[in-house]
């Protein structure tokens, strides 16, 4: 059943803000390591919209990804349990920059599309996420278009030269999922060498969702883990060594796998990703007080991502077994300094990326395989260099503003293949950003900024051969050039001991767009063949709300309201902008009177959307109606009798709604019932 909610939150609208921080968590945290300047910084000296979530908010999830539903500015996507697509502004995929401690996620075969890459990234190693809203364009180059997600994983940290043991172990259950989860983190040191250890394995069942109906396959597992090394000889240099993987052995492509709207079948008999897998390898070396008076790093990284899959098309005599992999590796130089005149940073970086892909077809019936065409052309690389500058400075006693600039080369190489030529892109571009904050008084500021930045076609855009979402067949096209990004921010914030507001208004002029058209023709097995080219141009705009109310001294309330418009014009007609996400939001209670017990409830709901695109109406995971409005409470009881022992007890979609977040491959969990404990010493 559809619903409207968007009387009722116009007028909530008009009441509340947007906090700086997600959902509250870290509404006490003042000085951060912000993604918007790369460098330690106090968060109100931030002019960009960045939201923070905290080790807390992500340890009792399945996925780093679903702690960052309903934050400012941030919807989710899942196609599959086993992963999730954090949506910016409207935009996803390879149109936002994904970072791990300051080092690119995104690769040579990130999609346009969502991807499920994020998820990799195992919960046990977070310390937070920060996500920022907006063209970072100096500082992070071709990618983030749209805004940049960082995860910043935990450092093991000791105060004493006396050597000192400390642990955690996490287990938790839940009902919708049948989930099972147990973690457990070591961390052994002094306060010059500390090492940590970790480990984490995830099992779950089919899905029920509202009403109790499973949905599968849908069950997923996956393990993980970490080993970290910190040394500190003295106070100017430190070295650190890191070491995580994660893995999904055999994760199910629901949408593919149940039959969507308008489908009388599904379009799979088989979709499984055998397995999804993350290998991330990282060296840093710190110097304080370096050459030119400056605070020195260098980064040094390798990641690995395999994305193999067995796929059959619904009721086919062959399947086909793919194997695709990313190897990146990356270098980076920064410097940084604080004066009288202001704060700022200079840097390079360098990242090589090389893919492997290979797809084999096997008769079900004879067991044989014959080598095809594969995914992406085999050996492909892409190469990208750059070179960065970004100030930040107090002009005033009430204005500072911040700037920069970045010189970017991207050089993407295709090999030939059975199905297309050998192609080469070669992009070098600069991008640039302003910001500049005014402090009204002492408890409000304005802020603004304004960014142009651009994304370079990768191996996916140019080379993809094979299935797609929404019964589609891609072929490549190696003609594309680079989208570009024009966004402007501006907000009103207020701070008090017992209250944060802020509000953010933007706008994204999008050109150049790589978006799927078809072509016209159809595969035998009836999906409708497209390919990617440089058609369309939108026009996103939205607003971000939220709050922090402290309402007395046991009981604070934070929330969010996002609302996004968008507009596209593709070959000449226009319309509403792809997979753009509905007005939504989330409201939390929480009472802790400083006593062993902590009460939270909330509430969380999206509005109708029915503003579609063509591929939209056409993407089988998608009501050509429109996804329906929704709303769902839940309540969770934390007992913390000591310092060592957490029991909580969480409800969650408490009245067994059946809904869909917009654009997702299937139901959300119907009521979930979980229970986790946290031990540590």
């Amino acid at each position: 059943m559809k619903s409207s909610f968007t009387p009722l939150l116009a007028l909530i609208a008009l009441i509340v803000g947007v906090p700086t921080v997600a959902l509250g968590a870290e509404a006490h945290i003042d000085e951060i390591l912000v993604t918007a300047t790369r460098r330690h910084v106090a968060a109100d000296e931030v002019s960009a919209a960045v939201s923070l979530i905290d080790a807390d908010a992500v340890r009792g999830q399945k996925l780093i990804t679903d702690a960052l539903n309903n934050s400012p500015g941030v919807f989710l996507q899942q196609t599959t349990p086993g992963q999730g697509a954090v949506i910016v502004r409207g935009l996803k995929g390879s149109s936002i920059l994904h970072l791990v401690d300051g080092l690119r996620l995104n690769n040579a075969i990130f999609r346009s599309a969502p991807t499920q890459y994020l998820a990799l990234i195992p919960v046990s190693v977070v310390e937070r996420i920060e996500v920022l809203r907006g063209t970072p364009a100096s500082l992070y180059g071709s990618d983030a278009v749209g805004g940049v997600v960082q995860v910043v994983t935990r450092l093991p940290s000791f105060d004493s030269q006396a050597s000192a043991v400390r642990g955690e172990i996490f287990a938790g259950v839940d009902s919708a999922e049948s989930g099972r989860i147990l973690r457990g983190t070591l961390d052994v040191g002094n306060k010059r060498i500390a090492t940590s250890v970790s480990a984490e394995y995830l099992q779950t069942g089919d899905r029920k969702t509202g009403g109790g109906e499973r949905t599968g396959p849908s069950g997923y597992k996956s393990k993980a883990g970490r080993f970290l090394m910190a040394i500190t000889p003295d106070e100017r240099h430190s070295w650190l060594f890191d070491i995580h993987f994660l893995e999904q052995p055999m994760t199910p492509r629901v949408d593919e796998l149940v039959a969507g709207f308008g489908q009388t079948e599904p379009s799979s008999s088989e979709f499984f990703f055998t397995p999804n897998r993350r290998l991330f390898a990282h060296i840093r070396y710190d110097l304080a007080a370096g050459p030119l008076d400056m605070d020195w790093r260098f980064d040094a990284s390798w990641q690995r991502i395999d994305d193999d899959r067995v796929t059959r098309n619904f009721a086919a005599p062959t399947r086909r077994l793919e194997a695709n992999q990313s190897d990146l590796t990356g270098f980076m130089l920064s410097g940084s300094r604080n004066s009288n005149f202001g704060s700022w940073i200079v840097g390079a970086e360098f990242y090589h990326d090389r893919v492997s892909s290979s797809r084999f077809v096997q008769d079900i019936a004879t067991g044989q395989s014959l080598e095809v065409a594969a995914r992406f052309p085999d050996g492909s690389r892409v190469d990208r260099a750059a070179v960065f500058f970004n100030i930040e400075s107090a002009v005033s006693l009430r204005n500072r503003v911040s700037g920069g600039i970045r010189v970017s080369s991207v050089d993407v190489l295709l090999p030939e293949t059975s199905v297309s030529q050998a192609a080469s892109v070669d992009v070098t571009d600069a991008s640039g950003d302003l910001g500049w904050i005014f402090d009204l008084t002492r408890a409000w500021q304005v802020v603004a900024n304004v960014g142009y930045g651009f994304r370079a076609p990768n191996v996916f855009d140019l080379g993809t051969l094979g299935n797609r979402p929404g019964n589609r067949f891609n072929i490549p096209n190696t003609n594309l050039k680079s989208e570009r990004a024009l966004q402007a921010d501006f907000g009103v914030r207020y701070h008090s001991d017992w209250l944060q507001l802020e509000t953010i208004l933007f706008s994204l002029q999008y050109d150049n767009r790589i978006v799927s058209v078809l072509t016209g023709d159809v595969t035998p097995g009836g999906r409708d063949i497209v390919r990617s080219v440089n058609a369309a141009r939108a026009r996103i705009r939205g607003v971000e709300f939220g709050f922090e109310w402290q309402l007395t001294q046991s009981v604070v309330a934070t929330g969010a309201i996002n609302y996004t418009w968008g507009e596209q014009t593709v070959a000449g007609q226009t319309e509403a902008a792809d997979r753009i996400p509905p007005l939504s939001g989330r409201v939390n209670v929480a009472w802790d009177n400083g006593s062993a017990i902590r009460i939270d409830a909330w509430a969380a709901f999206a509005d109708l959307q029915d503003r579609l695109s063509a591929r939209d109406v056409r993407d089988v995971r998608i009501d050509p109606n429109g996804t329906a409005g929704w709303g769902i409470i839940g309540a969770s009881a934390t007992w913390q009798p000591n310092k060592a022992w957490t029991l909580t007890l969480g409800a969650d979609n408490l009245l067994d709604k059946r809904y869909r977040n917009h654009g997702s491959g299937l139901d959300a969990p119907g009521r979930q019932l979980s229970v986790s404990v946290r031990r540590v010493w």
